[in-house]
């Protein structure tokens, strides 16, 4: 959540930095109208209450001499009634205040890319040549199921479209997957985390899920339990009203779970295989930090996500995102996409993201720093990576023309030393 004092103190800077980001001025200029009647109804009820002391002792002093309070006590009931009109306007201004406030995305950081959408995104690296095949390269879904190692139809049988089961080798190609990342972000100084799969709605607010994207998620109904989009959600709030000990700063965490995402709006959008699913797992990297830390965290994180690639031999491409494609709580987002042979393009494989202090105010996460003043720390978040997208780059870059599927060296010894899946 951006801070309302900022806001107030550049509202200008900030009205043209959220416009790249399809924020109209108006919405500013209406929170800014809420934020200073809140300020006078404040004022109004501070003064009121003073009255209302004031008030108190004439009565006492009255008594006291056994002299007359009558008016004083009538004054004290108008002044009563009074207070509690005005706090009843000033809560809901308040929840106004902060409904829109929480709806507004983060300040983009000035040195990204300008422009509506991912047309305006810029590619910063480029690792690894696509292979050349001698022959037509096939979809990982067709690949999967000729295999046996995927099923999309019974997975549409019993939960509905978008859901699959992976069989056999498949199943144990996803697990073989999501333990490589596990290990290789555990040498890089990741503390493996099993977070809960659900959450409350404190939860989905501190990393900015809610209000704005209800819609999206999969919730419990009659309860306060929302199945979680990804791990970034858990591992942000672990330290949700704490204060950091400087100390152990930066903290870094890493994940497997599930993730439930509903897709609301993609109708039509990658319908077959493993690219858009209701529910998928996904390593999930997070890092809280001190403000100075963040850009270069940023950076770390990224190449993490790479090696990962690098080390399946996977080609792929680094981008930054425009102001325009970006996520909702981020100020800057490098996208790391695998580079797909069936459909001669990169998809993306990780979202890495710096979103500063705009989570760590929405989820009151604060560090001290060295003069001892209360800072909030910056939290990043990052796939490392998104598995069953790692399954179908896999798939599909390794597909031999007799249909089978060579493994990567690195994965071998966790599939028993298998070379090829037939």
């Amino acid at each position: 959540m951006l801070d309302i004092k900022m806001i107030r103190l550049n509202e200008d800077e900030v009205k043209e930095r959220l416009a790249t980001r399809n924020v109209k001025s108006e919405i500013i200029d209406e929170l800014l109208a809420q934020d200073k009647l809140r300020r006078e109804l404040v004022v109004q009820t501070e003064t009121l209450k003073q009255k209302r002391n004031e008030v108190s002792q004439e009565i006492a002093h009255a008594k006291r001499n056994k002299e007359d309070a009558t008016k004083a006590i009538n004054d004290m009931k108008e002044v009563g009634q009074a207070i509690k009109k005005l706090d009843e306007q000033l809560n809901g201004v308040n929840e106004k205040v902060l409904d829109m406030a929480a709806r507004l995305p983060n300040l983009p950081n000035p040195t990204i890319p300008v422009g509506p959408d991912e047309t305006a995104n810029v590619e910063i690296k480029v690792v690894g040549k696509p292979r050349k095949f001698d022959f037509e390269p096939k979809a990982h879904w067709e690949i999967g199921e000729k295999l046996g190692i995927l099923d999309f139809e019974r997975g549409a049988k019993v939960s509905g479209s978008r859901f699959l089961y992976y069989k056999g080798w498949g199943a144990r190609l996803e697990r073989a997957i999501y333990n490589f990342m596990l290990d290789e972000h555990a040498k890089e100084g990741y503390t493996e985390i099993l977070p809960p799969y659900m959450v409350n709605g404190a939860s989905m607010f501190g990393t900015g899920q809610f209000p704005k994207f209800k819609e999206d998620v999969f919730q419990i109904e009659g309860q306060d339990l929302t199945l979680i989009p990804t791990a970034e959600v858990p591992l942000t709030n672990y330290y949700r009203d704490e204060v950091i000990p400087t100390e152990k700063l930066p903290v870094y965490f890493t994940a497997l779970s599930p993730s439930f995402r509903s897709e609301a709006g993609s109708a039509g959008r990658d319908t077959r295989g493993l690219i858009r699913l209701h529910q998928f797992n996904k390593v999930e990297m997070v890092k809280y930090c001190k403000q100075e830390d963040s850009y270069e965290e940023l950076e770390k994180m990224t190449l993490n996500a790479g090696n990962i690639l690098d080390k399946l031999e996977l080609p792929y491409h680094v981008i930054t995102l425009s102001t325009g494609d970006m996520g909702f709580s981020a100020a800057m987002t490098h996208d790391v996409e695998v580079w797909m042979p069936s459909q001669h393009v990169y998809r993306e494989i990780s979202s890495c993201s710096n979103c500063e202090d705009f989570q760590a105010r929405r989820a009151h996460i604060q560090y001290r720093d060295e003069e001892g003043k209360l800072k909030f720390v910056h939290t990043l978040n990052g796939s490392g990576l998104a598995v069953g997208r790692t399954v179908a780059a896999i798939i599909e870059n390794f597909q031999n023309e007799d249909g089978t599927i060579s493994v990567p060296n690195v994965l071998q010894p966790y599939l028993g030393g298998l070379e090829v899946i037939k």
